[in-house]
């Protein structure tokens, strides 16, 4: 008899990933299918091209792997995506975007609302959240508004499609869609202060509880004998964040690519009135808080192009601690740790390609610990471990770096797609007792770096003159004083 196996599908901006694991995490088979991008398509994309392209890779997948011993399917996509759907479940508009920036002026108006609700909101409306893309739907396409159904998010749609069940979320897809992740239920100052209905939201259930199962015409188009469960999915964040491992307090996961995103599982709400952080709900009942940065990586093919870097990289060991301050800020204006509109990157002139390396490494540590003292001091919760993903995790020596201005052990694992946190979840509802029983089970840690003393002390003096620097150039001069 085949040993239990599961399917994670991510849904992205760019592309679909559809990936087979068993219960040990390791690999089975995987497809992957690209997406056209366009301006256009990063603010509406047709869901039925993904329910297209995601039929065709299922059935190459089973084909390659075998149905027998598939136990479960679950999905992530991104966040503040939203498809209006009719009561066959049927998109009555293309799925409005997560980075469809045409909605600024409903965001605007939600916050105002939410604020004078007297209700806890669980986050701060921008143009990137659901519930005003709703408002912006409705207020812009009137006649099609008259025969919606149900509002689905991206994965939601996709868990439909597989189930024949439409109307049914998870804690993580709703949250930017105004869902009380506290009191597990829609606010009223929603459907009282906006032109929306009730029973167009769906029931939200945990991620990856079982919203139903695979309909027996896709068992019979992916030549699947046995009933298959479809779980509720999470969005690609989130997924991201279980693929890591970083499942219970005191665990965090920070990727540095593009952007520096952390995310964390706390005892405690973090609270920001700010909205750098937000938090997610954990199945478990934890707290899953999150925040995004402008900076990142995106310095290192910039600023040095065409350079070996792993040649760059031994030469730059000899220079750390560098005691010099680079902020590797490519744009302007920061959003987390901080907020500063006017933020700009610096560095000291002069230095040479070694050094100068090494100390936009150290910078964008420092920001990651400021970042991680921020968490603590909102939620009181202290990170114990940091499990690493991202390109930035590939340098031995920014490994290091981070883990010496941190004072935390880093641990870099060998997966951290979201289509194995999709497949993670599927698990958890079907083989395994829990989300932290399946992630143990089903992740692995590649590396382990833990701090060295004598470095850690040289960068806490550091660290402490890099966050004089950004208060004397007014990028933290809104800010509680974390160091």
């Amino acid at each position: 008899m085949k040993k239990p196996f599961f399917i994670g599908i991510d849904i992205g901006t760019q592309g679909l990933r559809i990936l087979a694991v068993d219960i040990t995490g390791t690999e089975l088979g995987a497809t992957e299918e690209t997406f056209p991008l366009s301006e256009d398509l990063r603010r509406e994309q047709d869901p039925l091209l993904w329910w297209t392209a995601l039929r065709r890779s299922m059935k190459n997948l089973i084909a390659s792997v075998g149905s027998a011993g598939l136990s479960g399917i679950s999905v992530t996509s991104t966040s503040g995506t939203v498809i209006p759907l009719d009561a066959a479940g049927n998109p009555l508009y293309p799925a409005i975007m997560y980075s469809d920036t045409r909605q600024n002026e409903e965001a605007a108006y939600c916050r105002q609302l939410a604020a004078g609700s007297g209700e806890k909101a669980f986050v701060v409306f921008n143009s990137s959240c659901g519930l005003p893309k709703m408002l912006w739907f409705v207020k812009n396409h009137p006649g099609q508004a008259r025969h919606i159904r149900y509002w689905a998010h991206a994965a939601d749609f996709i868990v439909g499609r597989l189930s024949g069940r439409y109307g049914v979320s998870d804690y993580t897809n709703v949250l930017k869609s105004g869902y009380d992740v506290a009191n597990m239920r829609w606010p009223e100052w929603i459907t009282a202060g906006l032109p929306v209905k009730q029973e167009w939201f769906p029931e939200v259930l945990p991620p990856g509880g079982i919203a139903g199962q695979l309909d027996q015409h896709l068992k019979t188009e992916f030549g699947i004998e046995q009933d298959v469960p479809v779980a509720a999915g999470m969005t690609d964040g989130c997924a991201s964040q279980v693929a890591s491992g970083a499942v219970k307090p005191g665990q965090w996961n920070s990727t540095i690519g593009t952007t520096l995103v952390l995310k964390g599982i706390t005892t405690s709400v973090v609270d920001d009135p700010q909205g750098r952080l937000y938090s997610h709900r954990h199945p478990e009942g934890y707290w899953m808080p999150g925040g995004a940065a402008n900076i990142g990586s995106d310095w290192v093919r910039s600023e040095f192009p065409g350079t070996d870097l792993d040649v760059l990289t031994a030469a730059a060991v000899a220079k750390v601690p560098t005691g010099q301050f680079s902020y590797p800020l490519m744009q302007q204006g920061e959003r987390f740790p901080f907020i500063a509109p006017q933020a700009r990157g610096f560095e000291p002139a002069g230095l040479d390609e070694a050094t100068r390396f090494a100390a936009k490494m150290e910078g964008l540590a420092y920001v990651e610990r400021y970042a991680f003292e921020l968490a603590a001091a909102l939620s009181g919760e202290k990170a114990e471990a940091v499990y690493s993903a991202g390109g930035g995790s590939n340098n031995p020596l920014w490994l290091q770096i981070r883990s010496n201005v941190l004072n935390l052990p880093l641990h870099k694992m060998e997966n951290v797609t979201g289509a194995l946190g999709a497949a993670i979840l599927a698990a958890s509802a079907t083989y395994f007792g829990s989300l932290t029983e399946a992630a143990e089970a089903m992740t692995s840690i590649e590396q382990t770096v833990l701090p060295q003393p004598e470095q850690t002390r040289q960068y806490e003096t550091s660290y402490l003159e890099f966050i004089g620097l950004l208060k004397e150039k007014g990028y933290l001069e809104n800010e509680t004083n974390y160091a």
